[in-house]
């Protein structure tokens, strides 16, 4: 992986295992209100067990706490776990298959009432073992988990059907927020449309589709924190608009990412009063057809689809106008998993000969009765970078004849009808937080396994095929067995087309201290050691 250019203060990539944030070295201060951008209309909820959009995790990270996560003055490290709620990360008893945390004393619930073992117990038994009419969208990353118990009111306990090295950086889901047993016990759907945790920051308002307040929580359970007296994030899903608020100083920064052009904009405009961090992004985008739907039940048609693209030439090309860098399989470029050029140049798509692909296509089109297809690719509300990728594979198919029109749709009708099923092809993505292929590669499991498959397909070989990568403790063995299933995701049936991961650019104000840029913007939310300084 590439080091990123230095712009202000840093500009960072993954690639510096040692390296760490921007976070300056002066004495924090206290005080100020942090403005910044959210880049989407709305969420389609509140409720971080069951959504898996950064419009949830900025919108609300600030009100919870969560049981570990990366180390947020460390975010670039995909291994330095922290605790939050619990006191030490445990060593695992019984051959690996056991991790019991003791949970903090003194943390108290927004509204006063104390947070015990039995409500992080309540908390993670929803996310792994959702009750009937309760979505969770990570239950199948915990298909290692036998039970959960809190035996008293300090321990939680996690008993493994298996040990493996994909549990501890599960665990650190900054969605996996720990809500109140007596609410969730009440609904379970609670948490949907309101708000109530043990975060550095208190619900202060709602303002819909225009802004989400918080303030400072007197009672959080670390002394000193949050400095930041309150927030508030302003949703604005167009990017222009983004980037005129950070100009004018309406807005100190977004926390999800700029295009490079955005980026050389305000440098050149604002000099030293803007500083850029830069990092690989744990976000990869793809095409998803549904199954159900024909002729995209036809694997003839969902490869021609694949053999269309090029892959080399529009990542290059994607790269200079939106958030996205790097041609990838289904493993985040540059860990050991993840394929190698040639490895990828096996797969639809990739091959070095883009015509004796496209003239594949056209061949297996017309052999399934679908020449001159046209349907609509349903995308959603959010320019960067779903609205350049739909413009990218719309010129690609039509390269072989396949007539295909974007609906753009607000985020929540957006994630209704993939959902739903009602879509015939869209524009979807796998963003993760905690790099961890082997349990970020479960979003391409069928939809019985992993809720946020929107292929609408069975398939239990795919599914054997899985679980075999998951418990192979060999390195390299494990490796062998990511090939075999990504092969059989990308080449032998086509549930998925790949397009180029992300890559990160955030341009902040200079005077936002405390904030480090990680490989995914779900991570580092929670704006308890961001501070300002404004003089």
């Amino acid at each position: 992986m590439r080091v990123g250019r230095l712009y202000g203060i840093v500009a960072l990539t993954l690639s510096g295992a040692a390296a760490t944030p921007a976070i300056a070295a002066d004495e924090p201060k206290h005080g100020g209100t942090l403005t910044f951008l959210i880049p989407a209309d709305a969420p389609p909820s509140f409720d971080g067990h069951r959504e898996t959009t950064f419009a949830t995790a900025q919108s609300v990270a600030p009100f919870y706490s969560v049981l570990i996560r990366i180390n947020p003055k460390n975010s670039l490290s995909t291994t330095d776990f922290v605790c939050d709620l619990c006191t030490a990360i445990p060593t695992p008893g019984d051959d690996g298959k056991t991790y019991a945390f003791k949970i903090r004393d003194g943390v108290k619930f927004h509204d006063a009432s104390p947070l015990t073992s039995a409500d992080v117990a309540a908390s993670w038994n929803e996310i792994v073992f959702p009750p009937p009419g309760v979505s969770s969208a990570r239950q199948s990353n915990f298909g290692m988990v036998d039970k959960i118990e809190a035996p008293d009111p300090s321990t939680v306990v996690f008993h493994l059907k298996y040990a493996t090295t994909a549990f501890l950086p599960a665990l650190a889901d900054p969605f996996a927020f720990v809500y109140k047993k007596e609410i969730i016990d009440r609904d379970p759907r609670w948490y949907e449309k309101n708000v109530m945790g043990s975060g550095p920051f208190k619900f202060a308002g709602l303002e819909i589709g225009q802004a989400i307040k918080g303030t400072r929580n007197p009672d959080f359970y670390v002394q000193g924190l949050p400095y930041l007296d309150g927030f508030v994030g302003i949703y604005a899903d167009k990017q222009a608009t983004r980037i005129d608020a950070i100009r004018a100083d309406r807005a100190a920064m977004e926390m999800r990412g700029l295009p490079p052009s955005a980026r050389d904009q305000l440098v050149s405009d604002l000099g030293d009063k803007i500083t850029v961090q830069e990092s690989d992004w744990n976000c990869s985008n793809l095409i998803t057809p549904n199954e159900k739907k024909k002729p995209f039940d036809d694997v003839r048609v969902r490869r021609a689809l694949a053999l269309a693209l090029d892959q080399w030439k529009g990542a290059a090309a994607l790269s200079k106008i939106a958030i996205v860098r790097t041609p990838g399989g289904i493993v985040f470029p540059g860990s050991p998993l993840a394929a190698t050029k040639d490895e990828l140049q096996q797969l639809p798509g990739f091959g070095p000969d883009i015509e004796k692909s496209r003239a594949e296509a056209r061949r297996l089109l017309k052999e399934a009765g679908a020449e001159g297809l046209s349907f609509e690719l349903v995308n959603r509300n959010i320019d960067q970078p779903y609205k350049y990728e739909a413009a990218f594979v719309i010129d690609e198919w039509s390269k072989i004849g396949v007539k295909a029109t974007q609906k753009v749709i607000p985020t929540g009708p957006f994630y209704e009808s993939l959902r739903g099923g009602t879509f015939d092809v869209t524009v979807d993505f796998n963003c993760q937080g905690v790099v961890n292929p082997p349990i970020d590669v479960g979003k391409y499991l069928p939809r019985s396994v992993q809720s946020e498959n929107y292929g609408n397909y069975e398939d239990p070989a795919e599914i054997d095929m899985y679980q075999k990568m998951l418990r192979e403790s060999d390195p390299a063995k494990q490796r062998v067995l990511m090939r075999e299933f990504e092969k059989y995701v990308l080449d032998t049936q086509v549930r998925e087309i790949m397009l180029p991961w992300q890559y990160r650019i955030i341009p902040q104000r200079s005077y936002v201290h405390g904030w480090g840029i990680s490989p995914s913007h779900y991570i580092n939310q929670d704006l308890a050691v961001v501070w300002l300084d404004k003089e």
